[in-house]
């Protein structure tokens, strides 16, 4: 069992940056691979990122690559999620999830952190 605990959602106008984290419980983390998801209002959940559980590979959809960042620590079992230039359509609530593959797909992860709101004014 993994729990996940977001936490550094909040309001940022157009152009600025946010930094999320994602708590895990438990001695395992290591071995899950990490990913961000979010959903805007109104939209269906979707991918953002994802993190091998070295930390060594991720991936990033296409709206998002070269403006965000996903890193871990894995001896604060910790993942992070640095979010630069950030746009409206950023607007959303973000997820962590924690999974035994390395995907962009909802049901490779088996672990989800209640979400913490994004929200950025133009």
């Amino acid at each position: 069992q993994v729990q996940l605990v977001e936490s550094g959602g909040g309001l940022v106008q157009a152009g600025g940056s946010l930094r999320l984290s994602c708590a895990a419980s438990g001695r395992t983390f290591s071995s899950y691979r990490m990913a961000w998801f979010r959903q805007a209002p109104g939209k269906e959940r979707e991918f953002v990122t994802s993190i091998s559980r070295s930390g060594g590979m991720t991936y990033y959809a296409d709206s998002v690559k070269g403006r965000f960042t996903i890193s871990r620590d894995n001896a604060k079992n910790t993942v992070y999620l640095q979010m630069n230039s950030l746009k409206p359509e950023d607007t959303a609530v973000y997820y962590c999830a924690a999974g035994r593959n390395f995907g962009s797909l909802e049901r490779e992860y088996d672990y989800w952190g209640q979400g913490t709101q994004v929200t950025v004014s133009s």
